[in-house]
């Protein structure tokens, strides 16, 4: 560079090493996801036949009539969801009845006059009701708190507002907030604040369950902001 020319050197290219590792980086962005998703979805499936399989007569099921006429042993996965999927539909199908709804209510009953049955059976009743009711979502927003301390900010969701007793003892309006634990937000704790102390996030349910599954590595808005593959070499 000659004396005075005030144009600025360009960085050195990264070397062929370099280069590798930042397409590898680049590619395992891509893959990884896509391959962790397919990986999970085949994990489902293969945990959901072998517990719904044992169930289903042999000659119902398609692989061994395959292995018997043509001795082809396969590996069909998807077999016992398929059975799953339309045994719940015939359940409840059946459910909505007269006959369906009386034995229903007969197992119910039956199933009330048994203590530690009873209790397991309504807890997990209200939980499935609440979670696959098709009229309301599970949470109604997503929201701060302050927890453990002041000071301390957590995210959490808003199911409803406090009702019943919590409502009629309590000196102000209160909002029952489940706060889920990172990174499995199916565990958690269930939180009576005063409505003032609940400072409301514009951002969805959805996009708060990443951010607390992530443990604060992925932000709502990231995706706009970036909405291409991340190029991690500097010198393109």
């Amino acid at each position: 560079m000659q004396l005075g020319d005030d144009t600025p050197s360009r960085p050195p290219r990264p070397g062929l090493f370099a280069r590798l590792r930042n397409n590898f980086l680049t590619g395992l962005i891509v893959i990884a996801p896509i391959g962790l998703t397919f990986w999970l979805i085949w994990s489902v499936i293969g945990w959901i036949d072998g517990w719904v399989l044992p169930f289903v007569p042999h000659r119902y099921r398609p692989d061994i009539w395959l292995l018997q006429q043509f001795g082809l042993d396969l590996d069909i996965r998807g077999i016992g969801v398929a059975f799953f999927l339309v045994f719940t539909l015939i359940v409840g199908w059946a459910a909505k009845g007269l006959i369906g709804r009386s034995i229903l209510r007969f197992a119910e009953n039956l199933v009330q006059t048994m203590p530690i049955v009873r209790s397991v059976y309504g807890g997990l009743k209200q939980i499935a009701e609440t979670i696959l009711a098709q009229d309301q979502s599970s949470f109604e927003q997503a929201c701060l708190v302050e927890y453990p301390r002041k000071g301390i900010w957590a995210i959490g969701f808003v199911s409803t507002s406090a009702k019943g007793e919590l409502a009629a003892r309590a000196e102000m309006p209160m909002l029952s907030v489940f706060l889920p634990t990172t990174p499995n937000p199916t565990s958690g704790f269930l939180l009576l604040v005063p409505e003032d102390d609940v400072v409301m996030l514009d951002m969805s349910v959805e996009d708060a369950a990443k951010l607390v599954i992530s443990a604060g590595l992925v932000y709502p808005g990231e995706k706009d902001a970036k909405d291409r593959v991340p190029d991690l070499d500097p010198a393109g």
